[in-house]
C-alpha cells in the first residue's frame, strides 16, 4: 500500500505500535483469564524478553520523533501535484509602465517564462462554434479560408477589411511539462476587437464581416505568426486578444475540441502611443479610466500573458509571447 502524504502526530505512531509485549507481561504477572498456569517455561520468558526489547527500541524511536515534531511520510512519485507543469517559475505580476512616445520605436518587454498560461474566459464574441446570435450559431472555424496568417480582411462572401496601426503577433507554443518542448503542428485560432472595440460576426454595423479572426499551425519551431492591427480598449477591459489552442487543424472545428482559452495583454506605454492617434481616439478614453489592477480578467496576474512588443506607430509593431500549456 502507498504511503501517504500526511503528518503523523506521535501519538498516532504509538498506537501504530504492537502491544505484544505488554500484553505478554500482563498474562506473566496475572495469570491468563482462563486460569491456566502463568509459569510457562524458559521458551516463553525468551520471547517475552525480546518483545521487551522490540518495545524499548520502538519507544526509543518514538522520542526521537517526538524531539522533531510531526514526521512527514513522503508519497511515491514526489511531493508535487498533478498540476506541477512548470518549467520556470512565471515572472513578476507588474506590467510594463516605461514611457512611451509615438512613433519612437521603444521597447517593451514581457514576460518569457513557459509556465502553463492561464485559462480565461472566451468572451461573449468567440465565433467557435460555443454560442449563437439571432442569426444562428456562430462558427468562424468553419468558414473555408479560415486557416490563414494576414487576419485583417474578411473572406468568403465578406469583404471589409479591418484599418488601424499594423501589428504581427509570433505565439510560440511550448510543453511546460516537458522543459518547455516546442508543440509543432498544434492549431491556434486568434480573434479581436477593431480600433473601435468592435467584433467582427457580433458587433452592430460589422456583424456580416469576420476579419480579425483566423487560425495557424505551429512549425517546427512551435510558432505561429499572425498579421493584423493593434486592437482598441473597449469599455472595462484593458486592450487584449483572445485565443483557443487546438491540437490540429482538422480538430479546430468547433469549441468543444479546444486544449485551451486565454488572453494576450499589451504592455501600457505601447497601448498609452497607440491611443493617442485620432484613429484610436475613443480607446484613449476607455483606456484611461481602467488599469490591470481594476479589470476582471487580469486583476489576479497577467505575467505569463504580457506580450513583448517592439516598434513604433509609425512603422507597426510586433508582437510575442510564449506560450506554455501541459501537453
Amino acid at each position: 500500500m502507498p504511503l501517504s502524504r500526511h503528518r503523523l502526530r506521535p501519538s498516532a505512531l504509538v498506537a501504530s505500535v504492537p502491544d505484544a509485549g505488554l500484553t505478554a507481561l500482563s498474562g506473566h504477572a496475572h495469570g491468563d483469564a482462563h486460569g491456566d498456569d502463568p509459569h510457562l517455561g524458559l521458551a516463553h520468558d525468551l520471547a517475552v524478553m525480546s518483545q521487551q526489547q522490540q518495545r524499548r527500541r520502538a519507544l526509543g524511536l518514538l522520542a526521537g520523533v517526538a524531539g522533531l515534531g510531526a514526521l512527514p511520510l513522503i508519497g511515491c512519485g514526489g511531493g508535487g501535484s498533478d498540476d506541477s507543469s512548470t518549467s520556470s517559475s512565471s515572472g513578476s505580476s507588474s506590467g510594463s509602465s516605461g514611457s512611451g512616445s509615438s512613433g519612437s520605436g521603444s521597447t517593451s518587454t514581457g514576460s518569457t517564462s513557459c509556465s502553463v498560461i492561464p485559462e480565461e474566459t472566451a468572451g461573449p464574441y468567440p465565433g467557435d462554434g460555443s454560442n449563437s446570435t439571432s442569426s444562428g450559431v456562430v462558427n468562424a472555424l468553419a468558414l473555408s479560408g479560415i486557416v490563414r496568417s494576414d487576419i485583417r480582411s474578411s473572406i468568403g462572401t465578406a469583404s471589409g477589411t479591418a484599418d488601424g496601426v499594423p501589428l504581427t503577433i509570433t505565439l510560440t507554443l511550448v510543453n511546460a511539462a516537458s522543459s518547455c518542448a516546442d508543440l509543432a503542428g498544434y492549431a491556434i485560432y486568434l480573434w479581436h476587437c477593431d480600433r473601435l472595440g468592435r467584433y467582427s460576426l457580433y458587433s452592430t454595423g460589422i456583424t456580416g464581416e469576420n476579419y480579425l479572426r483566423g487560425v495557424q499551425v505551429t512549425g517546427s519551431d512551435g510558432t505561429v505568426t499572425f498579421t493584423t492591427i493593434f486592437p482598441g480598449c473597449y469599455s472595462g477591459r484593458m486592450p487584449h486578444m483572445h485565443f483557443e489552442v487546438y491540437r490540429s487543424a482538422s480538430t479546430a472545428t468547433s469549441y468543444s475540441n479546444k486544449l485551451k482559452t486565454s488572453q494576450i495583454a499589451f504592455p501600457t506605454d505601447v497601448c498609452s502611443s497607440v491611443y493617442a492617434l485620432s484613429t484610436y481616439s475613443s480607446s484613449l478614453t476607455n483606456f484611461n479610466q481602467i488599469s490591470f489592477a481594476t479589470d476582471n480578467i487580469f486583476s489576479d496576474g497577467y505575467s505569463t500573458q504580457l506580450a513583448t512588443v517592439t516598434g513604433s506607430t509609425t512603422a507597426g509593431y510586433a508582437a510575442t509571447l510564449t506560450v506554455g500549456i501541459s501537453a
